[in-house]
């Protein structure tokens, strides 16, 4: 069987000493610091001076920051951290000069993520322990599962969530075992009462975690928004409202993993919509819905698990209109409320209309595979068609025109 060299990130909860949390809060105040002042000191001299500044100068600069009264708390953590957030900033500006992101923003000490990120020079790992620059013992980790066999960590970052959990996440090179090539394809329809619909006709269920906690965290937020500002009970009640999100993000993320994986076994691809769930989450009556859903998540999984075990993932165009579409005989529908679950067509057919546009979803997918189109279809043409639809919707049929899904 083949195997594939990726690099794959391990987490791992553990349990810090005091000590050891009182280190790692320090790094994570000071690396947000280091990533303000440099985001600063790379705008100012935009704005005032049309100077463009590098990694490099930035890194000069932290010298120079350290050797100041000021900030000269920069030298009492491990400098490893420090540089890696200023490549983190250099990769944001990157991303943002080629369009992939937006400006890069400033930190905030209670809503950004509290994180440190070690190289292999700042931290020893070494029969099964984990120790960091600047500390004495390893980390308690729970090995909830064992690394692959001879691992060698390159990096290594620490993190801490909102209800106070920490993690370890171990990046290393991995081999996934390859499943044996299958013949099987399915389509993907997703949905809000059905997470997804296979055009097999299987239908998987939406557990809908945010509502089955919706009571529990509507009362820890009432109980939150009861406390006086800066107390220490107000403390204490938003890290119970930040457990019960922690408890529904688990669960979701739990469930998407066990389904996603299952999908890329048992298929060679998988094609998909290319949904702007962005643009959807401005529905006010579904966004909630739509959040709980997750499936920006569903698909990033379904991508990178693909690549990991040498499947294939094929997007098509969000236009193509799957739910009018006749799977039976091409008709196209005027319109299709979102009410309407079941549909006959004239030529006969009576179609479920989730399972009808996974099947349609299918049938385009493999059409723009065969003519070549990539996992993000591109718009070619003046009227946003991408080839994948000219060759799905022939243009004497009166569908040619794209028309948005019911």
């Amino acid at each position: 069987m083949t195997t594939n060299h990726v690099k794959r990130a391990f987490k791992y909860r553990f349990h810090p000493t005091d000590a050891q949390a009182a280190e790692l809060s320090r790094t994570f105040g000071c690396v947000r610091k280091v990533y303000n002042l440099a985001l600063q000191a790379r705008t100012e001299a935009w704005s005032l001076r049309q100077e463009r500044i590098n990694y490099n100068t930035t890194s000069a600069m932290l010298t120079a920051w350290k050797k100041t009264e000021e900030l000269a708390y920069l030298s009492e953590v491990s400098s490893v951290p420090l540089q890696q957030t200023l490549r983190h900033l250099q990769g944001a500006f990157t991303n943002f000069f080629t369009k992939r992101a937006k400006y890069p923003t400033f930190k905030s000490k209670r809503k950004s993520r509290r994180s440190a990120e070690y190289t292999s020079s700042a931290f020893r790992f070494r029969n099964g322990a984990l120790t960091l620059a600047k500390m004495a013992e390893p980390l308690d980790i729970v090995w909830s599962r064992p690394l692959p066999a001879g691992a060698a960590p390159s990096t290594v970052t620490v993190s801490q969530d909102a209800s106070g959990r920490w993690f370890v996440s171990v990046l290393c090179e991995d081999r996934p075992s390859m499943p044996a090539p299958v013949n099987a394809v399915v389509g993907i329809d997703a949905g809000i009462t059905g997470l997804v619909t296979l055009s097999t006709g299987e239908k998987v269920a939406n557990p809908k975690f945010e509502r089955a906690d919706r009571e529990r965290l509507a009362r820890a937020q009432r109980e939150l928004a009861r406390k006086a500002k800066g107390s220490n009970n107000r403390e204490k009640a938003r890290v119970k409202v930040a457990r019960v999100h922690a408890r529904i993000a688990d669960r979701r993320r739990d469930f998407l993993h066990k389904l996603t994986t299952r999908l890329v076994r048992e298929n060679q691809a998988v094609v998909i919509e290319d949904l702007s769930v962005r643009n959807m989450l401005g529905n006010r009556k579904l966004s909630r819905a739509i959040s709980d859903a997750s499936w920006t998540e569903l698909r990033s999984m379904l991508e990178y698990k693909a690549q990991w075990y040498g499947r294939e993932v094929i997007a098509v165009d969000r236009w193509f209109p799957s739910s009018k579409l006749c799977s039976a005989c091409g008709t196209v529908r005027d319109k299709m409320p979102l009410n309407v679950r079941e549909w006959t067509c004239d030529c006969g057919a009576v179609h479920d209309r989730d399972v009808n546009a996974a099947r349609n979803i299918l049938a385009a997918g493999l059409v723009a595979a065969a003519c070549g189109d990539g996992v993000r279809p591109q718009r070619s043409t003046p009227g946003g068609q991408s080839s994948m639809k000219q060759e799905v919707v022939p243009p004497p049929r009166p569908r040619a025109a794209a028309q948005p899904r019911g």
